[in-house]
């Protein structure tokens, strides 16, 4: 089932030497990836300064590299540093998405967590690393706090002996070098430093034992406290494609009692995966996010400053997918739009650096994409996605913008950017209003379902709380009505005297409101009609804005709103 097959790279630290570039690499391409890499390391962002100090580059390349970047939407830049932005995470998600698995097995991942009352990860084999690809986090004061995309030493690891079973001499020696050239784990920077203690000496005998057993264990090779049991996930053909870890910590379990509470259920678990795997039917190829046509014309616009090998080289990443996990040479070029001999070049410098792997003409991509911004960004909330778009919106509107999700019978805010005027409307994050006299509520009850919205409307306390707030059920439903029909709601002074506000919905992958976006002003700035007018468009493409990061963003992980 090549669809579920997990991509082994090269290599599991930083790329070959210099020495090593193929003539044909594509040098802007290449010190691209160095920056994205490195802000990536660095938590999500870096100063420019930095960037040069950590990449050796150039200031003047730095900059270009990070101006075409941010053409792309990948980065976010301001006077001295840079971000990565959500939209960066299609790398990643072309990757998870030519896997497939992640998404076939996260539910089965989720239940078994919420069973377990512990995290579950899914982690694949990176070359002597592994990498996780999901992960379900318990939500307590002591939890697990790996990322998508982390990546760490197989032999600190619950499931990193379950995949060296399948090693040959020349992986083990592979190891072995990496082991006497960083001992403390340096190359790793998602776990603490090695120190003494048990490790690297054990692990051919851990991983005897796993293939013999069926299992791995981790009894808190990572840091004092944590433990896992992992489980490898087969698919059809016998091979292992992934392995699900259960994570506890030692004031709940001892590395004995985890095993003999967890494993039969881990185990039932698992063998649901592998039915699914099974019986999956194959999925039909999804359009790729090919840029190639507008590399050109952004070329064309920004000139020198637009490295436009680097942008094809990144495009070919999205050329992969669900249901194109494999593509030749050819079809690469056909789903980027590239000429052949520009995907080439791509690709030959991809697999230099290890993110694509070539096997009998063919190409795929391999677990070290996810090293391009999913760690701190398979973290990141909806709030944050919200508040650069809230702030470029401020800008246009001059009036305060802000992000609500519906809790209970009320609404809170959670991302809020406000104007720099004298009289402005003063709220902070955390505050609670009645959704029926807020636009953000209204916007946010008009998305329920006709049944649920009846009934929170029937239990709801209804007060005036200005002489203008509508009270009555029925003319509230009419409102709510037609809030769902426009795709807005407009409060005038209901909620608080002198205060008028508009609202849209905030949608996510599935068409569902998780939240909303409003622009508040006091009603002597714009009338009714020139809110419709002037405020609602720029609303509603805002919203447009954070959705598009939202979808991105939440493709293969869970966004909490705040």
């Amino acid at each position: 089932m090549t669809s579920t097959r997990p991509a082994a790279t090269t290599h599991a630290g930083p790329a070959a030497s210099p020495e090593a570039v193929p003539p044909e690499a594509v040098g802007p391409l290449m010190r691209g990836i160095a920056v994205l890499r490195a802000i990536s390391d660095a938590g999500g962002r870096a100063a420019l300064s930095d960037l040069v100090r950590t990449t050796g580059l150039a200031r003047s390349t730095a900059d270009r590299i990070a101006a075409t970047l941010a053409r792309m939407g990948y980065l976010r830049l301001d006077s001295h540093s840079a971000a990565l932005t959500p939209r960066l995470m299609e790398l990643g998600n072309a990757y998870l998405g030519a896997l497939r698995f992640p998404a076939l097995l996260a539910p089965l991942a989720e239940q078994l967590a919420e069973e377990l009352d512990e995290s579950v990860s899914l982690a694949v084999p990176d070359a002597d690393g592994i990498r996780f690809v999901h992960q379900t986090t318990r939500r307590r004061a002591m939890s697990l706090t790996f990322r998508i995309g982390d990546l760490l030493p197989a032999e600190r690891t619950a499931p990193g002996p379950l995949f060296a079973a399948d090693w040959d001499e020349r992986e083990w020696a592979r190891w072995r070098e990496r082991r006497a050239a960083d001992p403390e784990d340096r190359g790793f920077p998602a776990v603490p430093p090695r120190g003494p203690g048990p490790g690297g000496p054990g692990f051919e005998e851990r991983t005897a034992r796993a293939a013999e057993r069926g299992w791995g264990l981790d009894d808190q090779l990572i840091e004092p406290g944590l433990i896992a049991l992992a489980v490898p996930v087969r698919d059809a053909d016998g091979r292992t494609v992934c392995a699900v870890s259960a994570v506890s910590h030692t004031s709940r379990h001892s590395a004995d009692s985890l095993r003999r509470s967890l494993l039969p259920r881990v185990r039932e678990a698992v063998a649901g995966m592998e039915r699914t795997l099974r019986t999956a039917v194959p999925a039909a190829p999804a359009a790729p996010a090919g840029l190639a046509d507008w590399t050109g014309a952004s070329k064309q616009q920004l000139g020198a400053e637009f490295l436009e090998s680097l942008a094809r080289g990144l495009t070919v990443v999205t050329a992969f997918g669900e249901g194109r996990p494999e593509l030749t040479l050819t079809a690469v070029a056909e789903a980027t739009g590239l000429a052949r001999a520009t995907a080439r070049r791509a690709l030959i410098t991809l697999e230099h650096l290890g993110l694509v792997v070539a096997e009998d003409r063919t190409f795929r991509l391999t677990p070290r994409v996810l090293a391009l911004g999913c760690p701190p960004l398979s973290r990141t909330t909806l709030s944050e996605i919200a508040t650069p778009h809230l702030t470029a919106l401020v800008k246009k509107v001059h009036d305060s913008a802000s992000l609500a999700v519906l809790t209970g019978d009320d609404i809170q805010y959670t991302a809020r950017v406000a104007t720099g005027r004298i009289m402005s409307v003063n709220i902070t994050l955390g505050t609670r209003f009645p959704a029926y006299a807020a636009s953000m509520g209204r916007v946010l009850l008009a998305a329920l379902p006709p049944r649920e919205r009846a009934a929170r409307l029937a239990r709801a306390e209804l007060r005036a709380l200005t002489p203008r707030t509508v009270t009555d059920r029925a003319e509230l439903a009419v409102l709510l009505e037609r809030a769902g029909r426009d795709g807005y709601a407009l409060v005038d002074e209901e909620l608080e005297e002198g205060l008028r506000s508009l609202a849209v919905p905030v949608r996510d992958r599935a068409g569902r409101a998780v939240a909303a976006v409003n622009v508040a002003m006091h009603s002597s700035r714009r009338s009714v009609e020139r809110c419709l007018t002037d405020v609602l468009p720029e609303l509603r493409a805002t919203a447009g804005s954070i959705e598009s990061d939202l979808h991105v963003a939440g493709r293969f992980s869970r966004i909490p709103a705040a």
